[in-house]
């Protein structure tokens, strides 16, 4: 399966440089995959497309400040690390540039000594493992010196940082935010409620697994990180009387379609676990029924993704329907409901 099967030209002017003014304003692109039906509507619609019987299932993960400057000791060089997860206490996989000046032993200092990172091993892609030494708490630390890691298609400056979190926003621990929540107001959500509608939140920790571009031409030879994720004992519960009692779930973002599919066998279960998994045309979904996501990258497991769920002619076909129709792209961009 060639990686030129899923490419796209994309006007540049479409690469959403800052969120809609409104969160729930942004564009919502409608597709009944039963139908072939097609609508054209705002996100704060979404309401009208979803009935009493339905399951929302979001990722509550909280982006971290996750990307930190700073200084190597004895030679003074510029290094910029990305946190990516943590493996245990203190000790941070992070995405390191320029990784080849980084070897096991080398210190990195950070706000004038505030946080030292020394490197503890070499892995590769620029990935290095960092020990964290420094007083106090970690994510007080990282409010102090880190900044929002924002994707490097995005080249304005964010004024308010909370727009690059969903308002259901909990569990601290991504180096990347589930996009497709952005959309959501907590007055949306209460409307969503009122209606019957239940919510069940699952936490994935937004990683190089989700973000990292593919580099090989042969899809199937790609290679994804592993990212951890957790399914509370009540969310647990609540999803599997969902599946018993046949109720549409519906996944909110590609990182949730992750999880569910990665846990789930005959049933959910609880637990902190890790998933690698690779979703491309060919998947046979298991618990998912439709999506809300965003308009993808050009090439990227994302867009794989939502081509194994619809198809991969449609998509693109939907793609150039909103290029179009000037809907907005990647992470501040429009939206979309695959139901």
């Amino acid at each position: 399966m060639k990686l030129d099967l899923f490419d796209f030209n994309l006007p540049k002017n479409l690469i959403a440089q800052h969120p809609a003014e409104k969160r729930d304003h942004s564009k919502l692109f409608v597709i009944d995959r039963k139908t072939g039906e097609r609508r054209h509507r705002h996100f704060y619609d979404i309401i009208d497309e979803l009935e009493p019987n339905d399951v929302l299932v979001m990722n509550n993960t909280k982006v971290i400040p996750a990307r930190l400057m700073g200084i190597k000791e004895e030679t003074n060089a510029a290094i910029e690390v990305l946190l990516l997860k943590e493996t245990s206490k203190n000790k941070w996989e992070a995405l390191t540039k320029p990784a080849k000046r980084v070897k096991v032993g080398t210190k990195i200092s950070f706000g004038n000594g505030l946080l030292e990172m020394i490197c503890i091993e070499e892995k590769e892609e620029g990935i290095r493992v960092y020990e964290a030494v420094y007083q106090g708490i970690f994510l007080e630390v990282l409010d102090k010196l880190g900044t929002m890691p924002l994707p490097p298609y995005i080249t304005e400056q964010l004024k308010d940082q909370s727009r690059y979190q969903t308002v259901y926003a909990e569990n601290p621990g991504s180096a990347a935010a589930p996009t497709a929540g952005l959309h959501f107001t907590k007055e949306l959500l209460a409307k969503i409620k009122e209606k019957g509608i239940e919510i069940i939140e699952i936490t994935l920790h937004v990683g190089l697994g989700t973000f990292r571009p593919v580099q090989v031409d042969d899809v199937l030879s790609h290679h994804m990180h592993y990212e951890d994720y957790e399914i509370t004992k009540e969310a647990e519960v609540r999803l599997n009387q969902a599946v018993e009692n046949k109720k549409r779930i519906i996944a909110v973002g590609t990182t949730t379609v992750r999880t569910l599919e990665s846990n789930f066998d005959d049933k959910f279960h609880a637990g902190h676990f890790s998933t690698n998994i690779f979703i491309y045309p060919g998947y046979q979904f298991k618990v998912v029924k439709s999506i809300i996501t965003n308009f993808h990258l050009p090439k990227s497991t994302l867009i794989m993704l939502i081509s194994a769920f619809y198809s991969r002619e449609q998509i693109l076909d939907i793609y150039d329907e909103a290029i179009r129709n000037e809907y907005r792209f990647f992470s501040f961009g429009d939206s979309m409901f695959l139901k």
